[in-house]
């Protein structure tokens, strides 16, 4: 009855618009209130702890390496090298937003600082060449879920410290996936956009195409140093996010020179805003992940699917079946 409680609740609050955070400190205070053991203290004391893990420190300095990058012209390089790599197929500025959206997600793990970068360069350039703009910009937002599966991933940062499990090896299980769902974005572009009367940019001369590689080889390289760290050994997800932030303040002031000493003030709020909406989802998320473990909600689902355990196609349609229903609500 407990499961049933948590996920009403839940839903019941998504369902009316409730952000996800408050939904998860709803459904909690609803199943502490169902099992008589209401206590505001507990909720409190649970999301302090929650936040007061050395893991959950990549979350903002990964946060800042990706408002760096946008700051300092790492972004823009990175969409001028896929222009020049793959702009002159039909339909290529699509494929440029995707290709750019997985490079720039293995940077900063940040859905909503890369998608405002892609979005501001690329909606105009796509308007400009006769693309279905609000396709163009579903395409763009689509693009921005990658950043949750591709490593460095906040969300995988998040589910590791919540689940304890390895956050180094979330983020190698997520580099296929994320490739994959780039992939199928591609090919899904390359068929919707044969419907547009749009114009191709001119292939860029193997010079060109040389010139753009040179000049993004520093943002290309961040992502080698922070997965190759990583998977090496030789930094934590934790370091390598301060790795990250550091690198991409040094290209963007040093290198690029884009980045300004009096931009940086407003960077590093933008970062903690969005820091801070972050770990409140997080705090909410461990008061929830606490109550799940004190009602013995895992035993409960257990029973619900042991008929089904003999019979795997029918227990993968079932779950199939409720994240087809759970997932859109979830988001």
């Amino acid at each position: 009855m407990t499961l049933i409680v948590f996920i009403v609740s839940l839903l019941g609050a998504m369902a009316i618009g409730v952000p996800v955070s408050f939904a998860l400190m709803f459904c909690g205070v609803a199943l502490m209130s169902y099992m008589g053991m209401f206590n505001s203290q507990i909720i409190a004391q649970n999301m302090i702890a929650g936040a007061d893990t050395f893991t959950l420190l990549a979350i903002p300095f990964f946060v800042l390496a990706g408002e760096l990058m946008n700051s300092g012209g790492l972004s823009k390089r990175i969409i001028e090298f896929a222009i020049a790599c793959v702009g002159h197929i039909r339909g290529g500025l699509g494929i440029v937003a995707i290709v750019a959206a997985i490079i720039m997600a293995s940077i900063s793990g940040s859905a909503a600082a890369d998608t405002a970068a892609l979005a501001a360069i690329l909606i105009p350039m796509m308007a400009k060449a006769g693309y279905n703009v609000p396709r163009s910009a579903g395409l763009i937002a689509s693009g921005g879920i990658i950043a949750p599966v591709i490593p460095p991933s906040m969300a995988f940062i998040v589910f590791g410290v919540a689940a304890n499990v390895s956050i180094t090896q979330l983020f190698m299980a997520g580099i296929v996936p994320g490739i994959m769902m780039g992939l199928v974005l591609i090919i899904t572009w390359q068929i919707l956009v044969r419907k547009d009367d749009v114009q191709a940019l001119p292939k860029a001369p193997f010079k060109a195409r040389v010139h753009a590689t040179g000049r993004a080889a520093w943002a290309l390289g961040m992502p080698v140093i922070i997965l190759g760290g990583i998977k090496a050994g030789i930094v934590t997800p934790t370091e390598a996010a301060v790795i990250a932030a550091a690198y991409a303040l040094f290209v963007g002031t040093v290198i690029y020179g884009e980045l300004k000493v009096r931009d940086l003030p407003h960077v590093i709020l933008q970062a903690a805003k969005t820091t801070s909406i972050i770990m409140f989802l997080v705090c909410a998320a461990l008061v929830s992940a606490w109550l799940i473990t004190a009602a013995n909600i895992p035993g409960e689902i257990t029973r619900y699917i042991e008929p089904l355990i003999d019979q795997p196609k029918l227990l993968m349609l079932v779950i199939m079946i409720l994240v087809l229903v759970v997932g859109p609500r979830s988001t």
